[in-house]
């Protein structure tokens, strides 16, 4: 084994996540794209669990949040800000982002799958409080933490990227400019596109 390699899937946000760090960070992998309904048994052996991301490394070690790989990629630089003074404000705004936002916005996109969904518009205003108030930093600069792209940017942009496209035309009416202008910059961004391109299933 000569790369560490990650299963992923290509349109989860967690897999987004955890390729946009590895790439920034200048680490090749093998990539292994997974189909969700037929998992790989290489994977399950190693993560039961049956979700991805998942990075087996070379020493054997297995990492399967999106989050621990993301910041085992960029822990030994001084990329993207892991190590600046921000740290904590950064975990506690992927926290929310992971906590609060995601739930709010899997209901809003997909209702029927949860028991406690009385009406997913009230999901849908919840998830637009946590995007006003980033686009209240965005405000105020490029990015969520200053004017250099930091690891909040890199975590956080997939899940906003997914609740923007569950209805486009009512998204980008939204007052929301600055945190528009930062989406589009993102998904037009090299780093993105190049973690984008089309996988083919792996097989095994």
């Amino acid at each position: 084994m000569s790369l560490p390699i990650l299963y992923s899937f290509r349109r989860c946000p967690y897999a987004m996540r955890a390729r946009m760090g590895l790439k920034l960070a200048g680490i090749d992998w093998e990539h292994r794209e997974v189909d969700l309904k037929n998992k790989p048994q290489a994977m399950l052996d190693i993560s039961p669990k049956g979700t991805v991301p998942v990075l087996l490394l070379e020493d054997g070690a297995v990492l399967e949040e999106s989050l621990d790989i993301l910041m085992w990629a960029l822990e030994p630089t001084d990329l993207a800000g892991v190590h600046s003074s921000e740290r904590e404000k950064i975990l506690d705004l992927i926290h929310e982002n992971d906590t609060e936002f995601k739930a709010n916005l899997d209901r809003y996109k997909y209702p029927s799958r949860f028991s406690d969904v009385k009406d997913p518009e009230h999901h849908k205003d919840q998830a637009v409080k946590f995007l006003e108030s980033m686009d209240g930093c965005l405000q105020q600069h490029k990015y969520l933490f200053g004017d250099e792209l930091t690891f909040a940017d890199i975590a956080i942009f997939p899940f906003i990227r997914q609740f923007s496209r569950v209805n486009e035309e009512w998204f980008s009416s939204l007052p929301l400019h600055a945190l528009k202008k930062w989406l589009g910059e993102q998904v037009e961004s090299i780093l993105y596109k190049s973690v984008m391109e089309k996988y083919t299933i792996w097989e095994g």
